[in-house]
């Protein structure tokens, strides 16, 4: 019995470390890639693709939080909002996050191989952008954008996994989630402004200050609504899709609307709660215009 328990406080841990629960602010754009995919072959996603495509994304995401955790634990130690994280409080050991990060990688791999040839070509490629991040903060302000792209590729590489090849039309997307995913970020980021000063981080908050990085946010946000306008346009999508933008874009309007440039006591509201509707909002208005579009 202590063994089972032993084990269950384990895998709490690790799911807490990897934040297994914000799978669901890119799970819902990569599903929502395969199903345009499909749909403009005239079919549906295959029951076998939908589980390795969601293999795939939990296999990258959980190795690149790991990787983030590996990489950021001395600066983690540091920082009074992240000091109790499972690396710091030697809850797990750096042994144990690589080993993870390299079973989780293999579960991506392994996923691209059973979906088509060019899905595993480019998991490396994947794997080398995810982990890239993870420094990005040591030498640029821009890092939230990085972030952004490494869930904004997720659409474009369920296309991938349903096509085995690439639609230009993808990469509209792709840049809509990555503006939204830099754009929440940058929000996030406010909270540790002062630790980045002394830590020698870098951020937009940092650079540019408080109001500033919020504007630029607001900014980010905006652009992202413009492109999900486009993208709609480019596939002649019905009218759930449209539904769906407006939802999307009221949703981030509140998001905005919680966090000001002195008082971040809502930014966790912000930052998951609401960016959770958005995405399965998302899926649910995206995933019915599949449904109802002409191949």
């Amino acid at each position: 019995m202590a063994n089972t328990n032993l084990k269950k406080t384990r895998i709490r841990i690790v799911l807490e470390m990897i934040k297994f629960e914000h799978s669901v602010f890119a799970l819902p754009f990569a599903l929502v890639g395969a199903l345009l995919a499909a749909r403009a072959g005239g079919n549906f996603p295959t029951g076998r693709q939908l589980i390795w495509i969601v293999a795939a994304m939990v296999g990258a995401r959980s190795a690149a939080m790991t990787m983030n955790r590996i990489a950021d634990v001395e600066y983690d130690r540091r920082n009074p909002r992240t000091a109790n994280r499972a690396l710091p409080k030697g809850e797990l050991s750096i042994g144990f996050a690589w080993a993870f990060t390299l079973v989780a990688s293999g579960v991506l791999v392994l996923a691209a191989w059973q979906l088509n040839p060019l899905a595993l070509k480019l998991s490396p490629v994947a794997l080398a952008v995810l982990f890239f991040y993870s420094y990005t903060k040591r030498f640029t302000a821009w890092s939230h954008f990085v972030l952004g792209f490494c869930l904004g590729i997720s659409p474009a590489a369920a296309w991938i996994a349903i096509r085995g090849s690439l639609d230009w039309r993808m990469l509209i997307l792709c840049a809509a989630v990555t503006l939204w995913v830099g754009g929440f970020d940058v929000l996030y980021a406010c909270q540790d402004v002062e630790f980045d000063k002394t830590a020698g981080l870098y951020s937009i908050p940092k650079k540019f200050g408080i109001a500033r990085a919020l504007g630029i946010a607001r900014v980010m946000h905006i652009v992202m609504v413009a492109l999900l306008v486009w993208l709609a346009l480019s596939f002649h999508l019905a009218w759930p899709a449209w539904a769906g933008i407006a939802v999307v874009a009221a949703l981030l309007a509140y998001e905005h609307s919680l966090v000001k440039p002195n008082d971040l006591s809502k930014m966790n509201a912000a930052f998951f709660t609401v960016n959770g509707y958005i995405s399965l909002l998302f899926l649910l208005f995206w995933g019915a215009a599949t449904f109802v579009m002409r191949p």
